[in-house]
């Protein structure tokens, strides 16, 4: 029984290690192209660099859904407990 669960399992850890890799990809291209120039000076020859993700917002995300994930948790524990 433990053979029909591996493709299932490797799909799995191939989503996870997808995302994982997607995340730090663009967090490492985000910091290397991004620098002095995305201060959106005037001169004319300076190409402007923009981050491709808004990493204030994905912090801020993030940040909400730990504080949902804990409260969701503590009430559980509650019930269970209670």
């Amino acid at each position: 029984m433990p053979e029909a669960w591996e493709p299932i399992m490797r799909v799995l850890f191939g989503i996870i290690l997808g995302v994982i890799l997607t995340i730090g990809v663009a967090f490492i291209s985000d910091s290397w192209t991004t620098g002095p120039a995305t201060s959106g000076g005037s001169e004319p020859g300076m190409v402007e660099h923009r981050t491709m993700v808004n990493w204030d917002v994905v912090g801020d995300n993030v940040r909400i859904v730990s504080q949902r994930a804990r409260e969701a948790w503590s009430k559980l524990s509650h019930m269970v407990s209670g």
